[in-house]
């Protein structure tokens, strides 16, 4: 297998893993994060069908980051526990945030205005 295919193939079980688990870990976890409108707007723009190729890829890596239990700082952790995925975050959204439009940070916004009741 090529490089690029294992590469491929290791961003497809990111993506599902992200589908699968994002809104569980979410609806644990937002009320406590200043950064959890930023990181549901991320998700609607990965997930936008109409997002480019490129920002889609950095975008769910980030979000996998997040929806993986093992990290560099473990989030257990009180007030430091996601500090590194905010990082990480932010550092993706900077490269990324001319494609985050209004409509999926009005959509982070309904979610958390029904407390990821629906998700």
């Amino acid at each position: 297998m090529s490089d690029q295919t294992a590469d491929w193939a290791s961003y497809e079980q990111d993506r599902r893993r992200v589908r699968r688990e994002f809104w569980a870990k979410a609806k644990r976890v937002a009320a406590r994060l200043p950064f959890a409108e930023d990181l549901l707007a991320a998700y609607y723009c990965a997930f936008d069908r109409n997002t480019p190729r490129h920002v889609h890829v950095a975008l769910v890596g980030a979000l996998a980051y997040f929806v993986l239990p093992i990290d560099a700082v473990p989030d257990m952790l009180p007030l430091f526990g996601y500090t590194d995925d905010a990082a990480v975050l932010a550092t993706a959204l900077r490269l990324v945030a001319s494609h985050i439009r209004p409509g999926h940070r009005e959509a982070a916004q309904r979610a958390l205005a029904r407390n990821l009741a629906t998700e």
